[in-house]
């Protein structure tokens, strides 16, 4: 049996706690879980040493690319699995765990008959189901350092135990015991659940032998809940799971250096017990990740104050998607594994967690906040009830809606239902059907915007004509659908297939259920697209990337004032031939190519880039993008890239990019996109000079899928394979 083995989201083995009830249990109280079949205790050492199964690996991990003797030698992966937690009469906790790699084999703690040390850290914390918060018993002290705000300030924080390497005792291979520098306080709530957070890094990076470009830290993360007089845990934190929350933007969520992957992890520490010494702010994770995550829109940094945690400065953050989509975090986008505590968000109201985002309230005195001051949360809910019905009111679902997902909205739909006179030198004509989401139809020409659209040819943009066709559109009521014909005729030389698509937005006005001014909106629609044959058979583009990939971390890509929500559409104008030269004051320079697979790589790399982008946009607007902090790893081009898109060779016939503010133009297709992320001055010239253009040829030739095509020593996949 074959296992398909994803290191980057690790599976551990553990179950419901049960108790020793051997007469020892009455002076130390072991926890244990129930075992998986087949690794109970006395079968542990034997289990271990089966031969393992088959496995494969997928094309982006590091593994994939790595020999039969090196997997053999390196044993990839990281499990921690916890046996037991006894917590005797001296009232320190000890820890009995195994360490095994992805086939459940044991490696070696200290990294010396397997490869890679592995170095634990342990979390003890003690849950209230009333407040949903732990309170740690691992606490330490930090001394901010001399580059924060507040250089040499001490502050109290949870963190892991002390006792670091001087706590373990090595059993056997891949077991081991980790006895406490902490001494749990007398009288110690034995019957509250508590946590043992445990986060683990096996370091392969140093190993001699493994190709360095191939090693890789493992990490491993396990929450284990028990109850300390061994009665069976009812009470559990699962506000949020991060599969479906924090990595559809993060890819995977690690933070402090990557070893903390799990959310329910983050909790043991982020409370409000702990205060950053640097800043002075407090780390309480329900304030401190909605900070982050409001960073540059704070209204105490659009008041000019950085919001930092020790030297790190978040004010620069700017959430990728609308911020009152707290579902979207907090329940996530997958119902299946959607955590039983997730709807805290709008049943649980209070001041820390709502003033988080709406830090210019002042609890005290009661500025900007409508119901005056504010001395405990227990009225909170009094005005801020969890969801009246009603939206832009003041329950917590009501004043977090987002317009553009108004139940007021009657929605919007379009098609392409047919297209006549399409041929070279012609007026097309095309036929679109517009309705409500009741299928009632649509008036395009009494529309806000009705702007059809017609590019080509698929193989490769080079030509987009946009018009308004409000007053020369035609409305059949019997037919309910909206005719236009181009007053831009194809090109005598077209041929190929080409594309129709349009924006279409009407005005509406949304309701406010506190009886403030109603709202203001255009609403849209997916665009509608229409591939027509000029000549020979209907060729679509070729898909790249889909919107759905998009909206993972976008959820409701829109842009150009929210009309454009079609990637098939986007690839029309931002095409390998258009640039802001329109819109580019002289003064600026040479145009910047707009065309789509060197702008979103530049965009999305942001902050690493080494070149300036700057994009000059409608209405002479100035769009830098150095300051983008990409959430995810940029890796990880699957995340973006519809199947295996992103790998070489490319399709033949695509066009050449005009790149007149990069170190050379035009750069082939292949060049234009890797380029987009690695824009160095040497990256360009390793490119530039395995580019050529043969003598009759008008495009250049390119020898990238000579080394970097599938298959090969330096192949796409295998280069950003994590």
């Amino acid at each position: 049996m074959k296992h398909l083995l994803t290191l980057a989201a690790l599976t551990f083995l553990f179950g419901t706690p049960t108790v020793d009830s051997s007469p020892a249990s009455a002076a130390a109280k072991t926890v244990l879980p129930t075992r998986p079949t087949g690794l109970t205790t006395a079968s542990l050492s034997t289990s271990r040493r089966r031969a393992a199964p088959g496995f494969i690996y997928r094309t982006d991990q590091v593994e994939a690319y790595l020999t039969a003797n090196d997997i053999a030698f390196i044993r990839p992966g990281l499990k921690i699995i916890v046996n037991s937690v006894t917590i005797g009469s001296d009232r320190k906790p000890v820890i009995d765990v195994s360490l095994t790699d992805s086939l459940d084999q044991p490696i070696d703690r200290l990294g010396k008959t397997t490869p890679g040390p592995v170095s634990m850290s342990f979390v003890l914390a003690v849950y209230d189901p009333a407040t949903r918060q732990y309170t740690s018993y691992t606490t330490r002290v930090q001394t901010a350092s001399p580059t924060s705000p507040h250089p040499g300030a001490m502050a109290t924080q949870a963190a892991a135990d002390g006792a670091g390497a001087a706590g373990f005792t090595d059993l056997d291979i891949g077991h081991a015991k980790y006895t406490f520098k902490t001494v749990l306080p007398a009288g110690f709530d034995q019957t509250r659940t508590t946590t043992l957070g445990i986060y683990a890094t096996r370091n392969l990076t140093a190993v001699p032998g493994i190709d360095p470009a191939l090693a890789k830290s493992y990490f491993a993360n396990v929450e284990f809940d028990f109850r300390p007089d061994g009665a069976a845990v009812t009470d559990k934190w699962d506000k949020m799971r991060e599969a479906s929350t924090c990595n559809n933007c993060h890819d995977p969520l690690g933070e402090h250096g990557g070893s903390r992957q799990q959310v329910k992890l983050c909790a043991l520490c982020h409370q409000p017990q702990s205060t950053d010494a640097g800043s002075g702010n407090t780390v309480d994770m329900k304030v401190m990740a909605h900070k982050i995550h409001m960073g540059k829109s704070l209204p105490s940094v659009l008041a000019g104050t950085s919001y930092q945690i020790s030297s790190s400065d978040f004010s620069t953050v700017v959430f990728p998607q609308d911020i009152r989509n707290c579902a979207n975090c907090h329940e996530g986008t997958n119902a299946a594994n959607k955590g039983a505590q997730s709807t805290a968000w709008f049943t649980n109201p209070s001041r820390a967690a709502c003033g988080s985002c709406h830090d210019d309230v002042n609890w005290v005195t009661g500025a900007n906040h409508p119901g005056g001051a504010q001395t405990d949360d227990l009225t909170c809910s009094t005005c801020h009830v969890a969801d009246s019905g009603t939206e832009f009111d003041a329950s917590i679902k009501g004043a977090h809606t987002v317009p553009e997902k108004s139940k007021q909205l009657k929605g919007l739909n379009a098609a392409v239902v047919s297209v006549t006179n399409m041929a070279a030198g012609k007026q097309p004509t095309a036929t679109f059907k517009i309705t409500n989401a009741d299928g009632s139809a649509v008036d395009g020409t009494k529309l806000a915007t009705f702007s059809p659209i017609l590019g080509g040819p698929t193989s490769s943009y080079s030509k987009d004509f946009r018009e308004n066709a409000l007053t020369k559109g035609v409305f059949s009521a019997a037919a309910g659908t909206t005719t236009y014909t181009f007053t831009t005729a194809l090109p005598s030389d077209a041929s190929g297939t080409w594309t129709i698509s349009a924006d279409l937005r009407r005005n509406v006005t949304l309701k406010r259920g506190d009886g403030k001014a109603d709202i203001a909106l255009q609403e849209s629609t997916l665009n509608p697209i229409k591939y027509v044959a000029v000549t020979g058979a209907v060729t679509p583009r070729r898909t790249v990337v889909a919107i759905a990939q998009c909206n993972q971390c976008h959820d409701r890509l829109a842009l150009h004032g929210g009309q454009r929500m079609a990637i098939e559409e986007c690839v029309i104008c931002h095409n390998p031939v258009e640039g802001d030269q329109s819109l580019r004051p002289a003064n600026l320079g040479q145009p910047e190519s707009i065309s789509f697979q060197r702008m979103i790589h530049r965009i999305h790399t942001g902050e690493n880039l080494t070149q300036d982008f700057t994009i000059i946009g409608f209405g002479g607007s100035t769009n830098n993008f150095n300051d983008v902090r990409f959430p995810g790893d940029r890796r990880n081009c699957a995340k973006c890239h519809a199947g295996t898109t992103y790998t070489l060779p490319l399709p033949t016939g695509i066009a050449s990019v005009t790149t007149l503010r990069d170190f050379f133009t035009p750069q082939g297709p292949a060049t234009a996109a890797c380029l987009g992320c690695h824009d160095s001055q040497d990256v360009a010239a390793h490119a530039f000079l395995n580019t050529t253009t043969f003598p009759g040829a008008s495009t250049p030739a390119e020898a990238c899928a000579t080394c970097h095509s599938t298959g090969k020593d330096f192949s796409v996949e295998k280069m950003h394979a994590r």
